[in-house]
């Protein structure tokens, strides 16, 4: 894929974007300082160039009823290509997993996992998630305080320094 470049007016749109998703294209045009036809069309560009790959409403999980959120450390007893992929077709089946990533370091994958309650998330890792083949190793990480969820993408123009909040 080749690499897209963002320019001034595409950082402010995904920046409005990426703080109210339902923004109508009146407000987010007027946000940006821009006419709506040329606003809808740069959003509609976006789209197509996969740069805005949709859109969410962001949930709060403990009141959706998801008190547990845990980091698991997984390494997996092969590294051949063909099982490392038939490992993440599994992963990719649970529900619970909410992400997951191929990492470097000391394990192969980290998951990012829910439950309801400390029950709900030992059966899972029990019953499921070792019952998985290929595992070798899991260590899990529970989060006590979320001190900063996953938010929007610190957008800059090429060069500059991501903003800090202060």
């Amino acid at each position: 894929m080749p690499d897209i470049t963002l320019d001034a007016v595409d950082i402010r749109i995904l920046r409005e974007l990426q703080d109210a998703g339902r923004i109508t294209n009146q407000q987010l045009a007027d946000n940006v300082g821009m006419a709506t036809s040329p606003c809808w069309r740069r959003v509609r560009q976006l789209e197509q160039q996969g740069v805005i790959a949709g859109y969410r409403a962001v949930l709060d999980r403990k009141k959706a009823g998801l008190g547990i959120l845990a980091f698991i450390r997984i390494k997996i007893d092969s590294h051949n290509a063909v099982e490392a992929r038939q490992f993440e077709v599994e992963i990719e089946k649970l529900a619970a997993v909410i992400a997951c990533y191929a990492v470097a370091g000391s394990a192969d994958f980290l998951l990012q996992v829910v439950a309801r309650d400390l029950d709900e998330y030992s059966e899972f890792a029990m019953t499921v998630l070792r019952a998985l083949p290929r595992i070798k190793e899991m260590e899990t990480t529970f989060v006590l305080r979320e001190i900063k969820p996953l938010g929007a993408l610190p957008l800059m123009a090429d060069g500059q320094p991501f903003p800090d909040k202060r």
